[in-house]
């Protein structure tokens, strides 16, 4: 499946440099205004609570990745804001007005989604991928043009991918193809992005390649990430907030909800995660670095 913000077929701070020649920023947001709002948003599968009650609300500009252990709800709630799933009670708003009032091609000019594992179609050249990312901008009235061209050309060129855009998709290393699935979602040009896990089936080098590119993104162009990460290390080094949901008696909640420091703590670590470690900065950026302790 393609990246998409509804089910029907069919992206720290402010911009500190302008987007390259041909790009077109993503579309201003209402001072004050957050990106995405739970309001008593409440989720669940079969008669199944996962998520209960919960309030929250993204700003605009920021990283927030949502941390915590398996069947937490991490994807349910992304899921949730991406439309993708109905809320058995609350709502869920995007830039200030309810998501289920909005029609597909409006919510996909303001919020672009990177599912777990996006379908690779076979014979499609990178290109041809990334420029799926246009849809939500065409139509009968119109059609491809410049700006269109140009909007693909960009994406290629920030996540490095230029020199493979005439590559088959299907040809491409694991860390090749996600980039090209994050172009595609640049190409989409919404101000708000969602990605699920983003960093999963990737070695350690092509992480740190991919956040890199989230980071830069965000820095340079204002966007807004809402993204799922297992690794509380590198959550933690590119993430301005950390969400970290619940399980077993915490189960449906909100367990800590801050910056990295205040988040990533001894005794979080051990109420959301049953584990023991201690939390130390990073030698390097200073960040928090988790360090379980072993058994005595």
């Amino acid at each position: 499946m393609m990246p998409t913000s509804t089910p029907a077929p069919s992206s720290s701070g402010p911009a500190a440099d302008a987007p390259q020649d041909g790009a077109r920023a993503p579309e201003a947001q209402e001072p004050g205004v957050p990106a995405l709002e739970a309001r008593s948003l409440s989720i669940g599968y079969d008669g199944h609570e996962v998520l209960r009650d919960l309030d929250l609300k993204v700003e605009a500009g920021t990283v927030t990745t949502m941390i915590g252990a398996n069947g937490s709800g991490k994807s349910t709630l992304l899921k949730a804001f991406a439309r993708l799933l109905s809320p058995t009670a609350g709502q869920v708003l995007l830039h200030g007005s309810p998501i289920r009032g909005q029609s597909g091609r409006q919510v996909a000019r303001q919020l672009a989604v990177l599912p777990q594992k996006p379908l690779t179609p076979q014979a499609t050249r990178v290109r041809d991928l990334v420029a799926r990312g246009r849809h939500p901008h065409q139509s009968m009235l119109r059609p491809w043009t410049s700006a269109d061209a140009a909007a693909v050309d960009d994406a290629l060129a920030a996540t490095g991918m230029g020199d493979l855009a005439d590559r088959d998709a299907a040809e491409l290393s694991g860390g090749q193809l996600q980039r090209a699935w994050i172009a595609l979602v640049l190409a989409q040009q919404a101000p708000t992005v969602l990605l699920d896990e983003p960093t999963t089936f990737l070695d350690l080098t092509h992480q740190l390649e991919v956040l890199r590119i989230v980071r830069r993104i965000n820095r340079e162009r204002g966007t807004t990430v809402v993204m799922v990460l297992h690794d509380l290390t590198l959550a933690a080094r590119f993430s301005d907030r950390l969400l970290v949901l619940g399980s077993g008696e915490h189960r449906g909640g909100i367990v800590a909800d801050g910056a990295p420091w205040e988040v990533l703590t001894p005794d979080v670590l051990q109420t959301a995660f049953d584990l023991d470690a201690s939390v130390i900065p990073d030698p390097h950026t200073g960040r928090p670095l988790v360090v379980p302790h072993e058994p005595v």
